[in-house]
This record gives C-alpha cells, structure tokens and sequence, in this order.
C-alpha cells in the first residue's frame, strides 16, 4: 500500500494576494460577458402581465423622447395621457417598458383624480437602441399604449 502525505507550506502575503486577484479576475470575466437582454417575447410578456392579458390600444398617449440619446445612462422620457382625470374617466396606471434593457420593466406611475392630469417627466437608462413602449391603464379597464424608438449611442447598461 502506497501512503501519500500531504505537505504543506506556508503562503506568503504576495502570494495570497495574488490568488485573490486571480479568483477576482476570473469571476469579472464571467460577469464581463455581458446582461442578458430582453426580446420582443419577453417585453410582450411583461406587457401582458401588466395589463392582465388584456390588448392595449394605440392612442391617448403622447411619449415625448429623444430621438437619438447620446448616453443611454440618462435618457430623458416624458409622456401626457390625454384623459379628464374624473371618476368617470381618468388614468390608473401608467407602465413604461423598454424592449432591449436586461429587465424590459422600466418604471410603473399611479395616478388619481386628485392628480388634476396625467403627465411624467423622468429619465431612464437605455442599454441600446430600442423601443421605450409606455401602457396606460383607465379607469374603465382599458388599456392605452404608445411606442417610440430611441437610438442609443453609448449604451447606459454596461454596453
């Protein structure tokens, strides 16, 4: 029977240090490989979770965005639902969705009557060229959306 034994030395700081910087680089690499991004399967899911299944409609919202966003880590968005803002008639929600991000949820807006009108300025940050789609929920279970297409430069995500 063949016995090893193990032999052990002592690590000095240098040594140390470079194993971790080692480990540190090697884990940067896997995360340097980039964000999964979102589709256009994965935006529409995220559309028709918000909206419970429902078919939004184009119309009553105004998006107001850049054309081209020189830096997609603060891309300014502004957007007015035409509506009365009454209890008969008036914007619940208002969800903005960006089809190219790793996440396709951008942000969510709730509104009341109370609010006097539905209207956001905000900024958002834009991986890359896509389409920021805003879904407007009413009072009376429709649903409203618009779509515009930003081109992104430099990307805000990490791209």
């Amino acid at each position: 029977m063949i016995r090893k034994t193990l032999e052990t030395r002592r690590v000095d700081r240098r040594e140390l240090l470079a194993l971790f910087g080692a480990g540190t680089v090697a884990a940067m690499g896997l995360s340097l490989a980039g964000p999964a991004f979102a589709d256009a399967k994965a935006t529409d899911a995220a559309i028709m979770k918000a909206t419970g299944g429902k078919t939004a409609t184009m119309g009553k919202i105004t998006l107001e965005t850049p054309q081209i966003a020189e830096n997609g880590s603060t891309v300014p968005i502004g957007l007015v639902v035409d509506s009365p803002m009454t209890d008969a008639d008036h914007v619940k929600t208002v969800h903005l969705f960006a089809d190219g991000n790793p996440n396709p949820d951008v942000a969510s807006f709730h509104f009341t009557t109370m609010c006097g009108k539905a209207d956001v300025s905000t900024r958002i940050r834009l991986a890359k060229t896509q389409n920021v789609i805003a879904v407007a929920e009413m009072s009376d279970g429709s649903f409203m959306m618009a779509k515009s297409e930003i081109k992104v430069t430099i990307g805000g995500c990490g791209g």
